[in-house]
Order: structure tokens, then C-alpha cells, then sequence
């Protein structure tokens, strides 16, 4: 059986520096008890801070074992259902760590990605803050170019 690909965006490659892949973002509707599963698997928090999910507060933390880093977040009670709810996994996002957010975030403007974001979001992660806009891949899967600042 032969499968017609349609053309999402031009072939050529884009001239962005990708290092690695970044973390794996997971939701979790118990971040003690999530914490304690991967600091069984050898992770160590190394960064944990708040953020906004409408108008309440959510938490992350980044759990890290050599060169591997999860991103464990748990939205606040309104946005639990949510995940709790899923079905079919709870991986949220890959994230690809960049070297410039901007060159990143223009370049994949202008070879016709969806962006979500109208422009690189800074959160207060990690000690400096850091940046990032999320692409959706061709079946809804989130990608997410990050830059710690």
C-alpha cells in the first residue's frame, strides 16, 4: 500500500543549530509521588519553580540523570481532569535545545511552521530564565525549541 505524503513545509533544511534534545515534558497529577519514581531511577531535582496556567499556579520540576532531563509539571487542581483523563500517554512535548531562540523562532517562522506561540515566552527557570515557542508536528505532537538563558 503506497501513502501520498503532503507537503507541510518547503524540503530544504533549516539552518538551526540543534544541540540535543532538551527534556521530555511529562504532566503529572502527583509531583511528590513522581519525584520519588525518578529519584529511584538515579534523576536528581535540579531546578523546580512556579509558573502560570490561567490565572493559578502550577509547579515544575526538571529531574536530571547525566545528560537526560525530564520535565515533571503539575497544573494546578482546575487543570488535573485534563490529564487524568488521557488515554492513550501523558508525554506532552520534546523539547530541542537551541543555541539562539531567535534565530530559531525566525527561521521557523519563515519556513511556514505552525507556531503557537507569537514569540519566545521566557519563564523564570533555571538561574538566568530561559525561552522557548512550541511547532505542531504534522499529527498534533508538540515541539519545543528551548534556550537556557
Amino acid at each position: 500500500m503506497y501513502y501520498k505524503l503532503k507537503a507541510i513545509t518547503s524540503l530544504r533544511s533549516l539552518d538551526i543549530k540543534i544541540n540535543a534534545i532538551q527534556h521530555i515534558g511529562i504532566p503529572v497529577t502527583d509531583l511528590k509521588r513522581s519525584k520519588t519514581f525518578y529519584e529511584r531511577l538515579g534523576f536528581a531535582n535540579v531546578m523546580q519553580a512556579t509558573f502560570d496556567e490561567k490565572g493559578e499556579p502550577g509547579t515544575c520540576v526538571m529531574m536530571k540523570r547525566d545528560n537526560m532531563i525530564m520535565e515533571l509539571y503539575e497544573l494546578p487542581e482546575s487543570g488535573l481532569n485534563e490529564i487524568r483523563s488521557r488515554s492513550n500517554g501523558h508525554i506532552d512535548h520534546v523539547a530541542f535545545d537551541v543555541e539562539d531562540i531567535e534565530v530559531a523562532y525566525n527561521s521557523i517562522k519563515e519556513a511556514g511552521f505552525n507556531i503557537i506561540e507569537p514569540e519566545p515566552v521566557f519563564l523564570q527557570f533555571w538561574e538566568r530564565g530561559c525561552k522557548y515557542f512550541n511547532i505542531t508536528g504534522p499529527d498534533g505532537e508538540r515541539l519545543e525549541f528551548n534556550q537556557i538563558l
